[in-house]
């Protein structure tokens, strides 16, 4: 069995004048959200092999707060997750394959349709991953990412 985690970003500041979407900060509440969500992660022996992460400042910010309560774990910034449809997350899922836990922090609403989509077969139109919400998720070792793959084995939220 392999694990993917998926951890939607904790809640932002709204975007100030001429702030483009992608800089928003996270606001203090969302830092409280991302330190708890480390903390959970680290208390729950989720501690991933990998981490993919979105470009977004807000993503960036909520896995500085996780990585402050887990250590250093290999990172990258990955662009296609900024605006990600869930087949674009589940393509980039299927790449790391050999990756026996993956973290993928991102946004909604791919991040939420995902984990609905492996794990009942349905994206539909859900709206059950709030800011900071974690679904850990898992699936066969060698299957790639398909409809009702998974198991749901965790979900949390501050």
């Amino acid at each position: 069995m392999r694990e993917l985690i998926l951890l939607r970003h904790a809640h932002a500041e709204p975007a100030s004048a001429g702030q483009a979407d992608i800089d928003r900060p996270l606001s203090p509440e969302g830092l409280a959200e991302a330190e708890a969500a480390g903390r959970w992660l680290r208390d729950k022996g989720l501690v991933p092999d990998q981490v993919l992460c979105s470009p977004a400042r807000r993503a960036r910010e909520t896995l500085e707060a996780v990585l402050a309560a887990i250590g250093y774990v290999d990172q990258r910034l990955e662009p296609v997750i900024y605006d990600a449809t869930p087949g674009t997350l589940a393509t980039l899922a299927d790449a790391h394959r050999e990756v026996e836990r993956l973290l993928l922090v991102g946004h909604n609403p791919g991040f939420e349709q995902l984990a609905a989509l492996m794990h009942s077969g349905q994206s539909g139109d859900y709206r059950g991953m709030p800011p900071g919400g974690i679904a850990v998720l898992s699936l066969p070792a060698t299957a790639a990412i398909e409809p009702g793959i998974a198991q749901l084995s965790a979900f949390w939220w501050p």
